[in-house]
C-alpha cells in the first residue's frame, strides 16, 4: 500500500467516531513498518484516548522506526488527555505522514514542529481534501464559527412533505426511514420547528442497533410545546429555543434558553448555532420544518441537503421549504454530491460547498 491508502485506511478509522467526538475531531492512526501494520487506533469520544494513544499503547514499546499515519495533525497541548506528539517522539517513531494540519488554535503548525524538532520526518497534506471531508463539521466550527447544518426532508415528486390534510405518514418507504435514523445517529444533534413538533409529536431519537440518540433541538418561539410531548420523555433531555420575551415554563422537561428575536419576530438562528457550539455541537441534521429550513436558508446556513423523493405526486400540501417564492437570480444554489437508491425511493445528497468548508 502506499501513502494514500494508508491515509484512506485512517479515515476510514476515524469515521467509526462519527457523532460522537464532538467537540473533538474524528481521527484515526496507523503504525506501519516494512509495509506491516503494527497497530491501529482511532478516537472514540472525548476524555478517551486519541488516535495516536490508542494506537501506540497497542504496539508495547515495538514502533522505534516505523512510520505513523494520522488524518490530522497530533496535538500538542495539554487537554483532557496529554499531547501526543510526547508518546510520539517517545516510541521511537522514524516518519510521521499527517493527512491535514489542525486548525485549532492551540495546534495550528505546532504539532508537526515539534515532531520535526524531534528529528522526526514528517510529510503533510496526504489525501488533504478526503481528511477535511472527513472532519467539516469541525472545521466549520473552528473556522466559521458555527455546527454544520444538514436540511434532511422526505418529499414527493412535487416536493411536498405532507398532503393538503396534513397527513405525512408515510411519503416515503421504510428502508429510507432507517437512513434517516442513521443519519440522526451521525450527527451531534436532531432540530425541529414548533410547527413539526405540533403536526407529528417526534420523539427525535435514534432506532439504530448500537446507535445513540443525538441532542434534541426544538425552535419554539413563542414556548408553545406541549407539556407531554413525546420528544420530553423519549430519549436524551432536549434543549428548547424560545423567544427571550416569553417567559419560561418550569414543567417542560427540556432546557430551555431564550433569545432574541429577528426582524421578522422569529429565534435569532445565529444565536441558537452560537448556543449550540458551546454546548459542544458541531453537526446539526435538520428536519423540518418548512418555516425553519427557509430561515436557514435565506441567511447562508444550510450547508447540506439530504432529500429522500418518493415516486408520488399530491399536487397540493406544504412543501420542503416554506415562505415566499425565489426570484431566480436569487434562489440558493446547490450541487449535487451523491445520488442512490433506496428501497423504491430516491436518495440525493446536495452541498451548498462541495466535501468540504472553503480553506
Amino acid at each position: 500500500m502506499n501513502d494514500a491508502e494508508w491515509m484512506q485506511r485512517c479515515v476510514s478509522l476515524a469515521r467509526q467516531g462519527q457523532g460522537r467526538t464532538a467537540p473533538n475531531p474524528m481521527v484515526g492512526a496507523v503504525i506501519v513498518r516494512d509495509g506491516v501494520v503494527l497497530a491501529e487506533g482511532w478516537h472514540q469520544a472525548p476524555g478517551t484516548a486519541h488516535a495516536e494513544l490508542d494506537a501506540l499503547r497497542q504496539v508495547d514499546g515495538s514502533a522505534t522506526g516505523s512510520t505513523m499515519y494520522v488524518n490530522l495533525e497530533p496535538c500538542c497541548h495539554h487537554g483532557r488527555t496529554p499531547p501526543c506528539t510526547d508518546a510520539i517522539i517517545a516510541a521511537g517513531i522514524q516518519k510521521v505522514v499527517v493527512g491535514m494540519v489542525d486548525p485549532y488554535e492551540l495546534v495550528q503548525g505546532k504539532g508537526i514542529q515539534q515532531l520535526r524538532d524531534a528529528g522526526l520526518v514528517v510529510e503533510v497534506g496526504v489525501e488533504n481534501d478526503a481528511c477535511r471531508a472527513l472532519n467539516h463539521a469541525y472545521i466549520s466550527a473552528l473556522e466559521r464559527g458555527r455546527p454544520w447544518v444538514t436540511v434532511k426532508a422526505a418529499i414527493t415528486l412535487d416536493g411536498r412533505i405532507a398532503d393538503h390534510e396534513g397527513d405525512s405518514q408515510w411519503i416515503t418507504s421504510e428502508e429510507a426511514r432507517a437512513v434517516g435514523h442513521r443519519l440522526r445517529n451521525s450527527h451531534d444533534a436532531v432540530m425541529v420547528g414548533a410547527g413539526t413538533l405540533r403536526a407529528d409529536d417526534p420523539s427525535l431519537n435514534t432506532r439504530v442497533n448500537g446507535g445513540r440518540d443525538a441532542l434534541p433541538v426544538i425552535l419554539d418561539t413563542e414556548l408553545s410545546c406541549a407539556h407531554n410531548a413525546r420528544v420530553l420523555s423519549a430519549g436524551r433531555r432536549p434543549v428548547l429555543y424560545h423567544a427571550k420575551d416569553v417567559a419560561s415554563r418550569a414543567e417542560l422537561e427540556a432546557d430551555t434558553v431564550g433569545v432574541s428575536r429577528d426582524a421578522q419576530g422569529w429565534l435569532g438562528l445565529d444565536a441558537v448555532l452560537a448556543d449550540l457550539l458551546a454546548r459542544g455541537v458541531h453537526s446539526v441534521l435538520v428536519e423540518g420544518g418548512g418555516h425553519v429550513i427557509r430561515s436557514l436558508m435565506d441567511q447562508g446556513m444550510v450547508d447540506r441537503i439530504e432529500l429522500f423523493i418518493a415516486g408520488k405526486l399530491l399536487v397540493g400540501g406544504p412543501g420542503w421549504v416554506g415562505g415566499e417564492p425565489y426570484a431566480l437570480s436569487k434562489a440558493p444554489g446547490f450541487e449535487v454530491v451523491h445520488s442512490d437508491q433506496i428501497g423504491p425511493d430516491l436518495h440525493v445528497v446536495l452541498e451548498h460547498a462541495p466535501c468540504s468548508v472553503e480553506s
